[in-house]
């Protein structure tokens, strides 16, 4: 690979990896050709994008970013692959799911939204992560709850002033 290549590799991963809201970094080294075309397709489903990388490469690409890659730098040692999705919640559950059958891949490191987390031993936080959207449905249904005990009271009452009254009175004590 010439000089300008690798620039133009660098630059094309620097662009990659300011987009990205998820960035993982993984150990899939000892899978044989069955299982990463495997491992390939279950990415591909889940709209995560899976890429193997050379760490030199990905470091320099990581330092030109805009985000602080820092804490990243220590595990870009032996093969890395790199996992891109929407989803902070999205590589690890795939990680997860994927170890029920084989021991790989193993987590390096990941960049969730300003997040570091660095080693294997953090996938299951990882998966517990909430998404956005998630996050949002959680907060619209606890902005539901007192509009729908309203509701639930003018109804359960008859719709009487002084039934009303009762009902709220016993649900706030």
């Amino acid at each position: 690979m010439t000089r300008e290549e690798k620039l133009i590799q660098i630059e094309e991963l620097t662009a990659v990896l300011n987009q990205a809201p998820t960035i993982y970094l993984a150990d899939i080294a000892a899978l044989d050709a069955d299982t990463t075309s495997s491992l390939r397709r279950a990415s591909f489903g889940k709209g995560i994008k899976l890429n193997v990388v050379k760490n030199t490469l990905l470091r320099k690409a990581m330092e030109a970013s805009e985000k602080d890659f820092e804490e990243l730098y220590g595990v870009l040692k032996g093969n890395t692959s790199i996992m891109l999705a929407e989803a902070g919640n999205a590589p690890a559950k795939l990680i997860k799911e994927f170890r029920k059958k084989s021991d790989k891949p193993v987590l390096k490191g990941a960049w969730i939204e300003e997040s570091v987390y660095v080693g294997d031993e953090n996938l299951e936080i990882l998966t517990a992560i909430k998404s956005k959207e998630e996050l949002i449905g959680d907060v619209i249904t606890l902005l539901q709850s007192p509009a729908k005990n309203v509701v639930s009271a003018l109804q359960s009452s008859g719709g009487t002033l002084a039934g009303l009254l009762k009902t709220l009175e016993e649900r706030n004590a």
